[in-house]
């Protein structure tokens, strides 16, 4: 089982990144997918969570507008496209598949990408 999250980087307040999740070794149309994010010193934290059909999702509070999750089920990859990033948007960036239709907190995730680093500069 792989999770290969890319896409991350170093972009000033007010940028766009789109970071893809590539996955393999599981049947991914059969995996709710999620975004997790943890800064230093901080806990990690639930961004998005997206349903095997791409007709459910939830964002946190602080990203709602702002970021959007999504999946391509042919391509066995999940997408978080973050647009108007903020500097408290810095973090190690994970995705995450739970074997559910649809799931959000963490602990229902069996599997784990290693995370992709976003860095926004003030």
């Amino acid at each position: 089982v792989q999770l290969q999250a890319s896409g991350g980087g170093l972009v000033q307040t007010g940028g766009s990144l789109r970071l893809s999740c590539a996955t393999s070794g599981f049947n991914f149309d059969g995996y709710a997918t999620g975004w997790f994010r943890q800064a230093p010193g901080k806990e990690r934290e639930g961004v998005a969570c997206i349903s095997v059909s791409d007709d459910s999702t939830y964002y946190v509070d602080s990203v709602k507008g702002r970021f959007t999750s999504s999946r391509d089920n042919a391509k066995n990859t999940a997408y978080l496209q973050m647009n108007s990033l903020k500097p408290e948007d810095t973090a190690v960036y994970y995705c995450a598949a739970a074997p559910r239709r649809w799931s959000c907190p963490p602990w229902e995730y069996d599997y784990w990408g290693q995370g992709t680093q976003v860095t926004v500069s003030s």
